[in-house]
């Protein structure tokens, strides 16, 4: 009689520590399941504490929260530093293997970079609201990481005989270029944490996630349109890396009216590839149709820049002001992760290779936050109309994430092929 009273009670204890073992194996069995759901994670909160600050600061709803840095200056970290590198380092940790035929990353290579960085991303938080000691704690955190991170991508570039490394080339030395970049908010300098902001999008996500596009749409491409010809011109691939620099360098220095220089051959070259990457045949098939929808955003920002250079520079006024970066990170950037990050999870769970209705809607309704980002930046916009402009892409941009949380986050602790 006891023993039957008792074994439900062993049962009830020991099931569930070995459901959690078991689902702790399965979220650590590959670096782009802890990277991206740790990415995705992010994808809200950032713009939960960004809606919390512009509600205050352009809303009116309270009054504006003090936080122990400017809130600009948060806000690029969050976004540069601390969004987009969980999936850059998920998706790369998981590439750079198939890219060179290396040696697949253990556990022990990716696990620390992955939980010093979520540390951070916690403390960040803590430090915004309480304390500039700890919010350096979390720049400390993050430096550990990401250097955690890029050792363990460089010990499979440099182990690996493939003879073609030029896009892990290119996504490692600018990830090495984002370690020293972070030192400038951890040094807490205006200059430096300028340096910081501008280099994030000229001398790191726009390199890697030019790389990234150059070496798997033309891929993905080959496999899903018939009668498709691949186009990888060799000479794209050094210009837009290197104008890129350029264009960070000529902000940096008061020399905005000049960027066109490099800006329109950047832009050219963009639109080139749209084209003969064939855009229009890939919206048959939506899974692919997504990554040349984010690409063409890098045509369309690149445009932008030319246009507000060229108006800078005859007429001293930067007319679209913050329209092209936005069209960038949010239309060419954030587009791309999610068509990338969709297209992993999928393929690495044993899943079909298939965007669904509620995932190609996800996407279609997302492009809807830069569009409604470089409507606010326009001129002769009242400010209250730019404010709720403002609202508006950001409660677009967190339902978007909301739903694709929801439907993917679960694949990353469930077990392949469930």
């Amino acid at each position: 009689m006891n023993v039957v009273e008792v074994q439900p009670l062993k049962s009830w204890k020991v099931n569930p520590m070995i459901n959690i073992v078991k689902t702790w194996q399965a979220f650590t069995s590959a670096p782009h399941r802890v990277f991206f759901f740790c990415g995705g994670v992010q994808s809200l909160l950032t713009l939960v504490w960004w809606m919390t600050d512009l509600a205050g600061r352009f809303g009116g709803l309270y009054t504006p929260i003090s936080w122990t840095i400017a809130p600009t200056d948060a806000h690029a970290f969050l976004m540069i530093y601390s969004f987009f590198p969980f999936f850059i380092f998920g998706f790369l940790m998981t590439t750079f293997p198939r890219w060179m035929n290396g040696e697949e990353l253990a556990r022990k290579a990716y696990l620390p970079a992955f939980l010093l960085l979520a540390t951070g991303s916690v403390l960040f938080y803590i430090g915004l609201i309480f304390s500039l000691i700890i919010l350096k704690m979390a720049y400390v955190l993050f430096m550990g990481g990401w250097g955690f991170g890029l050792y363990g991508l460089l010990r499979v570039y440099f182990r690996a005989k493939h003879p073609d490394k030029r896009h892990a080339a290119i996504t490692g030395v600018v990830l090495g270029l984002g370690w020293l970049l972070l030192a400038g908010f951890v040094s807490n300098e205006v200059h430096f944490i300028a340096i910081a902001k501008v280099g994030g999008i000229w001398l790191i996500l726009l390199p890697v996630f030019f790389a990234v596009s150059h070496r798997m749409v033309p891929f993905f491409s080959a496999n899903a349109i018939s009668n498709y010809v691949i186009v990888r011109p060799n000479w794209v691939l050094a210009l837009i890396p290197s104008f890129a620099l350029v264009h960070g360098i000529f902000e940096l220095t008061g020399l905005q009216a000049w960027t066109w220089l490099v800006d329109l051959p950047m832009a050219v070259s963009a639109i080139y590839l749209t084209r003969v990457w064939r855009l229009r045949d890939s919206l048959k098939v939506p899974i692919l149709g997504m990554l040349h929808i984010g690409f063409a955003w890098l045509g369309i920002a690149l445009t932008l820049y030319t246009l507000q250079s060229l108006t800078l520079l005859f007429t001293g006024h930067l007319i679209l002001a913050k329209a092209p970066l936005h069209a960038l990170v949010i239309g060419y950037f954030t587009s791309v992760l999610i068509a990338m990050a969709t297209r992993v999870t999928l393929g690495h769970s044993g899943r079909m290779m298939k965007a669904d209705r509620l995932t190609w809607g996800i996407f279609l309704a997302f492009q809807t936050v830069a569009m409604l980002r470089i409507v606010s930046e326009l001129p002769g916009l009242d400010l209250v109309v730019r404010s709720h402009l403002y609202l508006c892409a950001a409660a677009v941009w967190l339902l978007c994430f909301g739903v694709w949380v929801r439907k993917y986050a679960p694949i990353y602790w469930q077990d392949v092929m469930n």
